[in-house]
């Protein structure tokens, strides 16, 4: 049954509201919590007792923090890197060119520098160079270091990590990992196939501070110490998010406390990008997802591979304010590439049918940096897993993105296990590749099929999914905050969304190309203001901006929006339907 009756929204959706045991697990919630309802809705949601609510909106990361030696080869990586740090051994750190590998990097070399070391920092060139670690670059680090650490990446590369004969090598990831292990010191995985699995949800930053928590511990079992860790919960955070990984157990706790972390503005790489992002609030997950993590990410997709981890690991702001200029502009070049990949790649899978189990794209010159954003937009218009490749003459190279449910990595894994893809792994909700000309199509015909196994193309449209309605008089700043305590929201655990019914548009208003600006009114006083992003990209800005005096019910998502130091409540508007 459609919540408020709506079967199909301005944007085409129907609109589903919490099923009946939700609505059951709020109700006592709110009996014996006493807490708003609104909060209620979110915990059942999420599953949370009423006899543990409280303690799930103070999550303590001491209660939640994972047993580093929980995972495989932990002792052993963290017993040769402190064997490293004592001798003052030559020590290279090899990072994937994302987030979440420039976060790692920077963990270990601000680590390190604490400790009187400078490490070496080496990032492949995406185009160039392509992912994870290659051998010229290996037995080049190997010739010059006794001891390479590869973060984010690693896991598959056997002939890589081999050339590499005269130095020891860790790896430090968390993709999946095949059937055999590349033969080095350790290999720190999560998603190890030999593992539980039940850590899979780390980022590779999050393995990286369980094996410096590791360190610390071996350090005082031999009465010395190392830095104070919790400094370095902003990097983790940022990783977590950006990397889309879920916000669950301790992840959730990473990265509650690195925003606390990051808010008192202690990092200078940091400052300098919030800076540069105009950001003027208390950072949110929102922030590092949409904000600082496409910047720090630019460098790795179409500027210079190390400009992300060289701005987090800047001792100060003069070193890192020119960085962060550079990630800010390359991040504008970034999306105008994209727009213009997204628009041909959007029509190249329309015309294929966005309704199978795959939605692919690809085409020459297609620029590998922005194939996983492009994904990423297809996947989100379709409800489908999707792949995004552009050829350099015979070679693809692709990026692909899942959704709930289906595992993309494995499947990549599987086309390349088979001959189909000349490299292929990932995680679950996102996967690289890279795939000849003349296997395209067969390819992408495996994939579907593997994919289809799964589940894949069964879903229709995506349902706009509902917490609950509010009335505009209740949405205060306070109810906002309030609901935050149950963050931090992001993959895993999405914020909260709710539905304001039957409001009048008092005012409408486009701002830049494709956005619109409105403010809401209930007819008896009470009001909402509202930002609609990318409204005109579809019908809604047109229907709500010519709306004749109708009545609307609207949905989106409550943010607190702070312009000249006051603070007020906005609508991030989602969707909207017809109230008549």
């Amino acid at each position: 049954m459609s919540f408020l009756g709506v079967e199909q929204s301005l944007t085409g959706r129907r609109w589903v509201g919490p099923g009946a045991d939700v609505e059951r697990a709020t109700e006592v919630l709110v009996q014996q919590a006493d807490l708003p309802r609104a909060v209620c809705q979110v915990l059942a949601r999420r599953g949370v007792p009423a006899m543990e609510a409280r303690g799930f909106l103070d999550p303590k990361l001491k209660e939640l923090l994972p047993d580093p030696r929980a995972l495989l080869d932990m002792e052993k990586a963290a017993a040769r890197f402190l064997q490293a740090v004592k001798a003052r051994q030559r020590i290279a750190v090899f990072a994937d060119y994302d987030v979440d590998g420039g976060s790692s990097a920077a963990l270990l070399l601000v680590w390190l520098r604490q400790m009187g070391l400078h490490a070496t920092l080496y990032v492949p060139d995406r185009i160039d160079e392509g992912y994870g670690p290659n051998v010229p670059a290996m037995e080049q680090l190997a010739d010059a270091h006794d001891l390479i650490i590869c973060v984010d990446c690693g896991t598959l590369s056997h002939e890589p990590i081999a050339a590499a004969r005269r130095a020891d090598v860790i790896v430090l990831d968390h993709h999946l990992g095949g059937e055999t292990l590349p033969e080095c010191v350790a290999v720190v995985n999560p998603n190890r196939q030999d593992e539980s699995g039940d850590l899979g949800y780390l980022c590779a930053a999050g393995v990286v501070f369980l094996m410096l928590v590791e360190a610390g511990r071996q350090l005082r079992e031999n009465g010395a110490s190392g830095p104070d860790l919790i400094p370095f919960l902003d990097l983790v955070a940022l990783a977590t998010v950006a990397d889309v990984a879920p916000l669950i157990e301790a992840n959730r706790a990473l990265v509650r406390q690195g925003l606390k972390v990051m808010a008192g503005r202690q990092r200078p790489g940091l400052v300098a990008l919030s800076d540069v992002a105009r950001m003027d609030t208390a950072p949110t997950s929102y922030h590092l997802g949409f904000l600082l993590g496409p910047r720090v990410n630019a460098g790795g997709r179409i500027g210079q591979a190390d400009l992300g981890a060289r701005l987090l690991c800047s001792e100060t702001l003069t070193e890192a304010e020119p960085l962060a200029q550079r990630l800010n502009e390359l991040n504008a070049e970034r999306r105008e590439i994209e727009n213009t990949v997204r628009a041909a790649a959007l029509d190249q899978a329309e015309e294929r049918g966005l309704d199978a189990p795959l939605v692919w794209a690809a085409h020459d010159g297609w620029h590998p940096g922005v194939v996983g954003i492009v994904a990423s937009r297809l996947k989100d218009a379709a409800n489908r897993p999707a792949i995004v490749i552009g050829f350099d003459g015979d070679e693809g190279k692709g990026s692909g993105r899942s959704v709930p449910g289906i595992d993309l990595g494995a499947s990549i894994q599987r086309l390349a296990s088979e001959g189909l893809l000349l490299r292929g792994g990932g995680h679950k909700m996102a996967a690289g590749l890279t795939v000849m000309r003349d296997q395209l199509e067969p390819a992408m015909a495996r994939l579907s099929d593997l994919l289809a196994k799964q589940g894949a193309g069964q879903a229709g449209p995506a349902d706009l999914k509902l917490d609950g309605a509010l009335m505009p008089g209740a949405a205060s700043v306070d109810l906002i905050e309030q609901i935050e305590q149950a963050g931090p929201f992001g993959a895993g655990a999405p914020a909260p969304r709710y539905a304001f019914p039957d409001l009048q548009v008092r005012f409408a208003k486009r701002v830049g190309e494709t956005h619109l600006k409105l403010s809401l009114s209930d007819g008896m006083g009470g009001g909402l203001d509202a930002i609609a992003f990318g409204a005109f990209d579809g019908p809604m800005g047109e229907k709500l901006s010519n709306h004749g005096g109708a009545r609307f019910h609207f949905a989106g998502r409550l943010e607190v929006n702070s312009w000249g130091g006051r603070q007020s409540v906005q609508l991030r508007l989602e969707d909207a339907a017809s109230a008549g």
